[in-house]
C-alpha cells in the first residue's frame, strides 16, 4: 500500500528586522536624489587631435598612439586597394628585409601575435606570394621568403605606403627626420630591455 504524502505544516514567515541607522547619520544624512547630468557639460566634445590633451600638451605615450593610429587607418585606406592588409604589408616587409625567417621570429619583427602571423602566413602562401622551406639544421622550423609573386606585390605596396611617409614628413629637413627615427628607434629598444 502506498503511503499519501500530506503537505508539510507551513512556518509563518518571519519578516527581518529594519536595520536603525545611527541617530546622527539618520537625522542629517541628506536623502538621495536622482543623478542628472551638470547642464554644463551637456553637448561638450573632445578637442580634435592636435589641440588640447590631443596636442601639444597631451602625454607623450598617449600621442604615440595616437598617431599609430592615425598612420595605420590611413594604411589601411590606401592598401585596401591592393587588397592587402597593413599587418600582411608588415610581414611581406620583413621577409623582403630578412629573408628564411621562422614564423615566430617574423610575429617578432612584425609586432604581431604568432597565430596572426600564421594566418596570415597562410594566406599568402595560398595566394603564392610567399614560400616556405625547412631549415638546414633544424628540420621542424619553416623559413619563409618572398616568391617574385610576393615581391611584385610588395612593390605595388610600396607606392602608397611611401606616399603616406612622404605625408608624414612633410615640414621635416632631414636632420629633423633623423632625429625622430633615431628617437624613436630609441624608444623602442630602450623599452625593450624592460620586458
Amino acid at each position: 500500500m502506498r503511503k499519501i504524502r500530506t503537505p508539510a505544516k507551513s512556518r509563518p514567515v518571519r519578516k527581518a528586522p529594519k536595520r536603525r541607522k545611527s541617530g546622527a547619520a539618520s537625522k542629517s544624512a541628506p536623502r538621495r536624489q536622482k543623478s542628472m547630468p551638470a547642464p554644463d557639460l551637456a553637448g561638450v566634445r573632445p578637442p580634435p587631435p592636435g589641440k588640447g590633451k590631443r596636442g601639444e600638451q597631451g602625454h607623450l605615450a598617449y600621442l604615440l598612439r595616437q598617431a599609430q593610429a592615425a598612420t595605420r587607418l590611413t594604411l589601411e585606406r590606401r592598401l585596401a586597394d591592393l587588397g592587402v592588409t597593413p599587418p600582411q604589408f608588415a610581414v611581406l616587409t620583413m621577409l623582403r628585409a630578412y629573408p628564411g625567417l621562422s614564423g615566430a621570429d617574423l610575429a617578432r619583427v612584425a609586432l604581431l601575435t604568432p597565430q596572426t602571423v600564421g594566418v596570415i602566413m597562410r594566406n599568402l602562401e595560398r595566394d603564392g606570394a610567399i614560400r616556405k622551406t625547412p631549415h638546414p639544421v633544424h628540420g621542424r622550423v619553416l623559413q619563409w621568403t618572398l616568391t617574385r609573386r610576393g615581391n611584385a606585390l610588395l612593390d605595388q605596396c610600396r607606392r602608397p605606403v611611401q606616399a603616406l611617409e612622404r605625408r608624414l614628413v612633410a615640414g621635416l629637413g632631414g636632420k629633423a627626420q633623423a632625429t625622430v627615427r633615431r628617437w624613436l628607434s630609441k624608444i623602442a629598444a630602450d623599452l625593450q630591455q624592460d620586458r
